[in-house]
């Protein structure tokens, strides 16, 4: 994947793309993996009344949240994701 910044001359209109450094590039990987793991860690919680004492989750349910557990395991993260669909 390619990360750059593009630069627009406000006065001239010119459009420039500036690469990315790799402490720049490390950053917005960093910040990208947290905010996939912050909406699996949402989408878990909602889910969490499946997981009571008092219930037994289906196994559809089961595999659903081991999914979203599995999420930062999956090859591409975090720049390819494949969300698990919600049973």
């Amino acid at each position: 994947m390619e990360y750059f910044e593009v630069i627009t001359n406000a006065q001239t209109g010119e459009v420039t793309k500036r690469p990315y450094t790799e402490a720049e590039i490390a950053k917005a990987t960093e910040s990208q993996g947290k905010s996939i793991r912050e909406t699996r860690d949402s989408l878990l919680a909602e889910t969490d009344w499946w997981a009571t004492a008092d219930r037994t989750m289906t196994a559809e349910q089961t595999t659903y949240r081991q999914a979203l557990r599995d999420i930062p395991d999956q090859s591409g993260f975090p720049n390819t994701v494949t969300w698990p669909t919600k049973p």
